[in-house]
């Protein structure tokens, strides 16, 4: 069976520490870089699809279309019954 020696444990919390406050140092100068970057490509795929929906949608000139709304039944007399309560004190 192996112990861990004093000096073996120190080293380990070292490297942990360095690559933690590295990282972090990292982070903090190429976050916002990567940000906008990420931000850019999501506006650029959101503007292909808006024009690709606008290109799809246009109409001829003088041409007319009529949509009609789908009948809707609002009410539906098969819900269930109405029970009278009194509130008891």
């Amino acid at each position: 069976m192996q112990e861990a020696s004093l000096q073996g444990v120190l080293k380990v919390i070292l490297i942990i520490l360095l690559i933690y406050y590295g990282l972090k140092v990292l982070t903090r100068l190429f976050g916002p870089l990567l940000f906008k970057y990420v931000t850019k490509k999501a506006g650029e795929k959101f503007q292909q699809r808006f024009n690709q929906y606008q290109n799809s949608n246009q109409q001829s000139e003088g041409e007319v279309t009529i949509d009609k709304k789908p009948k809707q039944n609002s009410s539906n007399k098969d819900v269930g019954e109405y029970i009278d309560y009194e509130e008891i004190d």
